[in-house]
């Protein structure tokens, strides 16, 4: 991985003897040095491999947007734009239960064409290492791994496209601790493209456009099996998805409008391009469900052959069990 970096920073939040938490500021900037460009393509590769992010905008209003204004213009350097922000996210996690310690970073880098910002919340955890003399003494490492407080601002998008709707990504993190929600007041910004929201739309588009080609149960199951095999192959490729690709990718289904053409006209408001959501892509191929201690998932191509649904009863029968369930459902029975 080729990394250009242009700033990197550490700054880190503790908690006093009165449990407050306080900014301990790095004097200086790192070096950019080998050590440095590792952190970088680290924290660059962990986020990139990263799943349930969210995009975002600022809010006119943003204080942080501010900043970060005066930074690039050269108004303020680096070291002061990272101090602000430091103190101002020590404020915003003071209002959560949640508020731990950990590290702060923050980086400017380019990476390929595009130049980004960094700023992520690390832990830092003790280990044990062993010197040249087999003593073993105690050690801080940053778990860049467990990281789930983060965001990467896109400044090339930003500064060419003000207007996107997706220039701040950040991690939505683990359910229940609203770490997004006081990501988002950090930088004064609000949600923007719905990933999840496009996904469904699209779905619905696929459907509806089968549906107004005419196409039989077979020539809809195979439309559907299509757009979820592209889709997949974009995922595997880190790649998000191109309706204009899509499209062209898509066999005919007898329509007078290319499946691009009929979003259009028919107002969907699907972007040019948004990421694949896994879990919501995979329905186009697949029935999926789950609770009251029950799983099922099975082949939409299976509906009407070997798996009937009558809604009448809220019954699924099954005829041809995997082999695999059927032993235990024997020895068990």
């Amino acid at each position: 991985m080729s990394l250009n970096i242009s700033n990197v920073i550490l700054h880190k939040l503790t908690k006093n003897d009165q449990d407050e938490l306080v900014v301990n500021l790095r004097n200086t900037a790192l070096s950019n040095d080998a050590v440095s460009e590792q952190l970088v393509a680290e924290l660059h590769r962990t986020f990139n491999a990263k799943g349930g992010k969210g995009f975002g905008t600022y809010k006119e209003e943003s204080e942080f947007q501010y900043w970060m204004k005066q930074f690039r213009q050269g108004e303020s350097n680096f070291y002061e734009f990272s101090s602000q922000s430091a103190e101002r996210l020590k404020t915003e996690l003071e209002k959560y239960p949640f508020a731990e310690e950990g590290v702060l970073v923050m980086a400017q880098y380019q990476s390929l064409a595009t130049e980004y910002l960094f700023i992520a919340l690390l832990p830092s955890n003790q280990s044990l290492k062993v010197d040249d003399d087999l003593d073993i003494s105690g050690t801080d490492y940053l778990d860049i791994n467990k990281m789930d407080i983060a965001v990467r601002i896109d400044l090339s998008r930003y500064e060419t496209d003000p207007e996107s709707n997706r220039y701040l990504t950040y991690i939505k993190g683990r359910v229940g601790r609203k770490v997004a929600d006081f990501f988002l007041d950090f930088l004064q910004a609000e949600v923007g493209l719905d990933t999840k929201k496009q996904n469904l739309v699209l779905m619905q588009a696929v459907d509806d456009y089968c549906a107004d080609s005419q196409l039989n149960k077979d020539e809809t199951v195979a439309y559907r099996k299509q757009v979820h095999d592209y889709c997949n192959e974009q995922l595997k490729a880190g790649d998000e998805l191109e309706i204009r690709e899509l499209s062209g990718e898509l066999s005919g289904a007898g329509h007078d409008d290319n499946f691009q053409e009929f979003t259009q006209k028919q107002g969907y408001e699907l972007e040019d391009s948004f990421p694949v959501d896994r879990s919501t892509i995979r329905k186009l191929a697949k029935y999926v469900g789950a609770g009251g201690g029950l799983s099922i998932n099975f082949d939409a191509m299976l509906l009407g052959e070997r798996v009937f649904y009558d809604p009448e009863t809220d019954t699924l029968t099954i005829k041809g069990i995997p082999p695999n369930l059927k032993d235990q459902l024997v020895r068990n029975s």
